[in-house]
């Protein structure tokens, strides 16, 4: 391996056969680029489709009420279906232990002052939970507690729109808004990946929202998140069973689709499995099968070097080399070229998904990128059949006898 006279004798080959060299090193060069660029290209596709459920929890499901469509142990058809703080208690209860973050949403459309400024604005009465399930982030104060549910306290939580529309300047926290003719201090301010639209959003605690509309105890939405244990399927089951169990409770035929409504990410996220799994499986073949390709390619080169310079061999054989320094010499030369093919290779491929960046994200490629993990491994499995390349044939030719290669053509 570190035979002085054994590196120069490689690189003086290198030099006599410069495009032999470089047609061997091309295969390996294109097979390691083409496998880079599509599976950057295939993570690009993953990031789009995983920043699609970035806006809220990706393990949400949502159950609202309306009005029913068929008629119902003695009930009629048109009848609307109201959940409260009760319903609430028993789905989240139902099954405790799948169950993460959840809140009940009561909304209002309400006029909302502060100083001269005034707009009609989204007020959310809402628990604690909501800021997980939203992805909200908090830029000033704090979000609502169990303590100010617990005390009906008139506090908001605001979002970075809300602020911008009517505080102008100055951090909020600790003002006071006038909303529906009831002041409320201001503890918080966030901002959502959801954009304007759910920054011009206020939470209140849901107990005050609901004593301020004459002591209701309506919930219009109830979120509930379920384990991160669960697997996709697991989650469809559990979402179905509070589905039917809330119908039981309200009443509610089994085949009305209208009187409970679930919606449940868990569907799309087993069809973004799904989807991913396949394109992930075809991404591997093809990049696979460009690897092969290179692997191909220079076995074959290497068997046509080897031939080439069986008269050689049968000289070195003829003045007493051994066949494992034959072998070794041959083998060596297949290496480093395949490794500085390989180095060739990653080099243009991470520029070109560098270069790239995110100028496809009208085709849903978002940041495409290879881990170097997966880069290492393509490496190391392309050195390793470029010294079997090499060694099959080189061992081949080191066992012929001396006269014989001198005879060949």
């Amino acid at each position: 391996m570190f035979d002085l006279d054994r590196w120069q004798e490689i690189f003086s080959s290198i030099r006599s056969n410069v495009l032999r060299t470089v047609l061997s090193g091309f295969t390996v060069a294109l097979g390691l680029f083409i496998f880079i660029v599509l599976f950057g290209i295939g993570k690009g596709l993953q990031n789009a489709f995983s920043e699609g459920f970035s806006g809220d929890a990706k393990n949400l499901i949502t159950i609202s009420t309306g009005k029913t469509t068929l008629a119902y142990k003695g009930l009629q058809s048109e009848r609307t279906v109201t959940m409260n703080n009760d319903d609430y208690d028993f789905l989240i209860n139902a099954e405790k232990k799948n169950v993460g973050a959840a809140s009940p949403r009561y909304n209002a459309s309400l006029m909302v002052k502060y100083g001269k400024e005034s707009g009609i604005y989204q007020v959310h009465g809402a628990e604690p939970g909501e800021q997980i399930i939203e992805n909200r982030k908090m830029i000033d104060g704090r979000y609502i507690t169990p303590r100010d549910l617990e005390g009906k306290q008139n506090v908001a939580v605001i979002g970075r729109m809300v602020q911008r529309d009517l505080i102008k300047n100055g951090s909020p926290v600790g003002k006071e808004l006038d909303i529906n003719g009831t002041m409320f201090k201001i503890v918080g301010v966030f901002s959502d990946d959801g954009g304007d639209w759910d920054e011009r959003h206020i939470t209140v605690p849901i107990t005050t929202l609901q004593q301020m509309k004459k002591g209701s105890d309506t919930v219009n939405i109830a979120y509930i998140t379920y384990s991160d244990k669960m697997t996709p399927q697991e989650a469809i089951k559990y979402g179905d069973e509070l589905k039917d169990k809330l119908k039981s409770r309200k009443s509610v035929s089994p085949d009305d689709e209208n009187g409970v409504r679930v919606w449940n990410n868990a569907k799309n996220m087993n069809d973004t499995f799904t989807f991913m799994a396949v394109l992930t499986a075809i991404v591997g073949f093809i990049g696979m099968g460009t690897l092969l390709a290179g692997i191909i390619g220079i076995s074959n080169i290497m068997v046509y070097i080897v031939k080439e310079r069986t008269k050689e061999i049968g000289v070195r054989k003829a003045i007493g080399a051994k066949p494992r320094g034959i072998v070794a010499l041959i083998v060596q030369e297949s290496v480093v070229i395949t490794v500085i093919s390989g180095i060739v290779g990653i080099a243009v491929g991470v520029l070109t998904l560098s270069m790239i960046g995110d100028s496809l994200e009208e085709f849903f490629i978002k940041s495409p990128s290879v881990g170097w993990g997966e880069i290492f491994m393509a490496f190391i499995a392309l050195v390793f059949s470029g010294f079997i390349a090499g060694f099959v044939p080189a061992y081949r030719a080191s066992k012929i006898k001396p006269i014989e290669a001198l005879r060949t053509e």
